[in-house]
């Protein structure tokens, strides 16, 4: 401070033909003193030490500004005071986020930033270096408890979890501090955030060195990281923390070097320095020691006095000593002049305050946000390893609450961690949960101790640390890692299916049969047995089976709109025209008995052109039906993706399921009655009645879909579409076999069976 008053006072641009004078009070770091010396500032008392070329007796008077105080707790009791008065203070080193609040401490300016920024930028490098789960230990003073509620706050909002956080004090029992200690060491974190004084630490550091805790990453606030008293502790060695930018004040050291014994004696302070660092006396100063012979060579002195490498907080009051000029030229001072007369009040440096913009002979931006905090910038200062192996502070980053959200952290250089690795450290309560799992939080602990839950079935997560898992789109399906949706593979009965080529293999061999029995009655057809039911009938009939064979086919492959169209009317129609004929058949086995009896002529009723009526007409019903089904709600394919979780049927939907319902029911309704009618006509006189082949047949037909109807609505997937192929295929075999076989098996091989005498019953016939 006295040199940047000197270097102001031998100024031109700033204050010109004012000097400056000042006092210098010790409030010995204490409240009580500190409140004393802001009531003789504010009265005009007599100070501690002054310099008497700058300021004369007279001039006692209450002083319109102050710089100071370095810690937390005194500035707070002394500002309260002097903001009262007006006077405004700017603090070099007094951090406190408190301070900030312009309710309670309007006066109140410093040229160090608030730690709030610093607790912020602590909170964002342990999250940037992945660490979730930490403690954390703080002095139990303005400073450390208000900066270390910030960073609580600061992590938590970052999801950051603080596994203890203690406070002590250094005048506490040592029984306090060793618990802490062993809070300490029982603690599973690895890395430590300290909010303390380096007083504090040193404590500390001295009872952890009794029994060491495991390797542990220490990270500072500026009040220690900077400190080298402890440097001499190496548990602390990888220690990062922000410190207080670096910088280079041109003419300092000179200004330091430039002390003779006779300026030492004005001083009190001056005097022990000089005394303590030559073990000398000066004069007329103390007894008992050598007598300083002016020999003394202070350039020769290797101590923090003459160490002008490391000039961080003598920047900040550097820069607080001139903001206070800058705030009294604004005030008394226009463009080329100032008025050595003027009258000024507190009031009135204070208001310049706030103003002031101004940039330091070194380059530095000076001025006050609204709360009289200046802009955050600290540098990430990291404890490295020399090659004599002591510790030294090392620059490897750079802070600037200025710059964009997400950017305020730079890194310069590479970061030596405890023991001396490259590889960051972890310290976390849970390992990560990877993809496929969510997190779920053990009860009663914080949130970043978790367990990893797989997702459940039908969910996914694709990120690192989900807390939650979503579930996949209904078409889709998770891989087996859980990690992605993939798309359900689709089931159809697909033609390259094993299933489909035998049911195929089935069909083509009912339609070869049937169009073989049809050569074989169109080659025979004027033959008695061929004759003897209506041929007609029996070609038709072979006709349909021949369709109902085919048609097996339409419900193999993929489901479209034509296929899922033909499938249902298709089968429907054929078989109504199978079994219309079967029962014109039947009919005519009881017309044909009952036009034997004397006088009856029900065969006049019932002749060709009323068969062949009969079979248009039930057919055209069947029809009609297939008709308002596709007209009103047709059969369509769609997804049905409620039968299997992972994967999709592609079927064909009913549309209507009346409609489909109505088509089997008109069938069945065929069926049965044609069963009752030829099981009427069983018994009648014949060698060849084939009422006792349609009843069989129509057993098997009336069994096959009787069983059918429980299958099909049981069977899954495409196995559904297999049971209706198979149950037409069996049906179809079932009334061919029946019907036809016996047929072809006189025509082939009994032919002498194939006359109209035998089938008339005049010849005895021979079992078959």
């Amino acid at each position: 401070m006295e040199f940047t008053i000197h270097e102001i006072n031998n100024r031109t641009d700033l204050l010109p033909g004012i000097t400056l004078g000042y006092q210098i009070h010790d409030s010995c770091a204490e409240v009580p003193m500190a409140v004393k010396v802001a009531f003789q500032f504010a009265n005009g008392l007599d100070p501690f030490y002054n310099d008497t070329d700058s300021c004369s007796k007279s001039a006692a008077a209450a002083v319109p500004a102050l710089v100071g105080e370095t810690s937390s707790t005194p500035s707070m009791s002394m500002t309260r005071i002097l903001g009262l008065f007006g006077i405004p203070q700017v603090s070099p080193y007094a951090t406190c986020a408190c301070l900030s609040d312009k309710l309670q401490y309007p006066a109140f300016f410093r040229t160090i930033p608030s730690d709030h920024h610093q607790a912020a930028a602590l909170a964002k490098t342990v999250k940037h270096f992945g660490w979730t789960w930490i403690g954390a230990v703080r002095s139990d003073t303005a400073y450390g408890n208000n900066g270390m509620a910030s960073f609580l706050k600061a992590a938590q909002e970052l999801g950051i979890c603080v596994e203890y956080s203690e406070v002590f004090y250094r005048t506490e029992p040592r029984s306090k501090l060793e618990r802490v200690a062993n809070v300490i060491r029982r603690s599973t974190a690895r890395v430590i955030v300290a909010f303390v004084h380096e007083s504090e630490l040193l404590f500390l550091l001295e009872e952890l060195t009794r029994q060491p805790p495991p390797p542990l990453q220490w990270i500072g606030s500026e009040a220690w990281i900077m400190d080298p008293d402890v440097l001499r502790f190496n548990m602390c060695a990888g220690a990062i923390g922000f410190g207080i930018p670096r910088s280079v004040i041109p003419g300092l050291r000179e200004f330091l070097l430039d002390l003779s014994p006779a300026q030492a004696l004005k001083s009190p302070l001056l005097t022990e320095f000089w005394e303590s660092s030559f073990s000398c006396s000066l004069k007329g100063s103390s007894e008992g020691a050598r007598e300083c012979d002016g020999s003394e060579d202070i350039r020769a002195l290797q101590n923090p006095y003459t160490d002008t490498s490391q000039l961080r907080i003598t920047n900040l009051v550097y820069k607080a000593t001139y903001a206070i000029a800058h705030a009294i030229h604004g005030v008394i001072c226009n463009d080329t002049q100032c008025d050595k007369s003027a009258k000024f009040t507190p009031w009135q440096i204070f208001d310049q305050l706030k103003r002031v913009n101004f940039t330091t002979k070194n380059g530095y931006q000076v001025s006050f946000d609204s709360s009289g905090d200046p802009v955050a910038v600290y540098e990430l200062i990291n404890w490295q390893y020399k090659k004599d192996g002591s510790l030294d502070f090392v620059n490897v980053g750079h802070y600037d609450s200025s710059r964009p959200r997400g950017q305020e952290l730079s890194m310069s250089r590479a970061i030596t961690w405890i023991g001396e690795q490259s590889e960051i450290p972890r310290s976390v309560c849970s390992e990560s949960c990877p993809p496929g799992t969510r997190k779920a939080v053990q009860k009663g602990k914080p949130v970043c101790c978790y367990d990893c839950i797989p997702c459940a079935e039908g969910e996914i997560s694709n990120k690192t640390d989900s807390l939650n898992c979503i579930r996949c789109p209904p078409e889709f399906w998770p891989n087996t890692q859980r990690d992605s949706c993939l798309p359900k593979p689709v089931e159809f009965l697909s033609w390259d299916d094993t299933l489909s080529i035998i049911l195929t293999a089935f069909s083509i061999t009912g339609a070869f049969i049937a169009v073989c029995v049809t050569v074989v009655f169109y080659k025979h057809r004027t033959s008695p047995i061929v004759r003897a039911n209506n041929s007609e009938l029996s070609f038709l009939l072979l006709f349909s089976l021949t369709l109902c064979f085919l048609c097996s086919l339409t419900f193999i492959g993929q489901p479209s709109e034509w296929s899922c169209m033909l499938r249902h009317t298709a089968f429907g129609i054929t078989f109504v025209l199978c079994i219309s004929c079967v029962l014109g058949k039947t009919i005519v086995v009881l017309m044909a008995f009952r036009a034997t009896l004397p006088g009856s002529n029900a065969m006049k009723w019932f002749g060709p052109p009323q068969q062949r009526l009969s079979v248009l007409a039930v057919t055209l019903i069947q029809v009609l039906i297939c008709v308002i089904w596709l007209t009103i709600s047709p059969p369509l394919p769609f997804k049905n993706l409620k039968q299997y979780k992972e994967r999709i049927i592609l079927e064909c939907g009913l549309g209507s399921a009346i409609g489909f319902w109505a088509v089997l029911g008109y069938i069945g309704f065929l069926a049965l009655l044609c069963f009752i009618l030829a099981f009427l006509a069983r018994k009648l006189p014949d060698n060849f009645n084939e009422a006792k082949f349609i009843t069989f047949s129509m057993l098997i037909f009336c069994a096959v879909w009787v069983t059918f109807i429980p299958a099909y609505v049981s069977s899954p997937g495409k196995f559904t579409v297999a049971v209706e192929i198979f149950a037409i295929l069996a049906s179809s075999f079932g009334l061919i076999i029946c019907i036809f076989a016996p047929k072809c098996f006189i025509i082939m091989f009994r032919p002498e069976q194939n006359t109209k005498k035998h089938l008339m019953g005049k010849v005895p016939s021979k079992s078959l």
